[in-house]
C-alpha cells in the first residue's frame, strides 16, 4: 500500500500535455504578411493567407471552417482549408508561421484591431 501511494505521489500530472498546455488564441480576424527584406521593415500583405479564429479552437478561411491545436505557444491547425499550417505564438495577437523545416518563415498574422462600440 505505502509503495503504491508513493508511486501515484511522484507520477505527473495528468493534465500535463507534450509541448505545453492546451489553449486558445483571441478570437478576431488574422491579417497575413511577408518580410520583403532583410530588415524585416517592409511587408508584403498576403490576404489569400488572412484567417479568422473562432470560438471552441475554431477558425474560418475560404467560406469553410477548421480546427486548430494550441499547446504552448504552438499552433497548427488540424483541419480545414489550411490544415498542417503551424505557427509559434510571438505574442498575444502575432503569430509567426513555422516552416516545414520547423524554422520560423518569412510570413506573420497578426490579430486586427477590434473597434469598440
Amino acid at each position: 500500500m505505502l509503495l503504491a501511494l508513493s508511486l501515484a505521489a511522484a507520477a505527473p500530472p495528468a493534465f500535463a500535455v507534450p509541448g505545453g498546455e492546451i489553449g486558445t488564441l483571441p478570437t478576431g480576424r488574422y491579417q497575413c504578411e511577408r518580410q520583403d527584406d532583410a530588415t524585416g521593415l517592409v511587408s508584403i500583405r498576403i490576404p489569400e493567407g488572412d484567417f479568422r479564429v473562432r470560438a471552441s479552437s475554431s477558425y474560418a478561411a475560404e467560406g469553410k471552417r477548421g480546427s486548430y491545436l494550441l499547446t504552448g505557444d504552438h499552433m497548427v491547425m488540424t483541419s480545414g482549408p489550411f490544415e498542417g499550417r503551424a505557427f509559434r505564438r510571438a505574442s498575444y495577437g502575432s503569430l509567426r508561421e513555422i516552416g516545414s523545416s520547423g524554422e520560423p518563415g518569412k510570413v506573420r498574422c497578426v490579430l486586427g484591431m477590434r473597434v469598440m462600440p
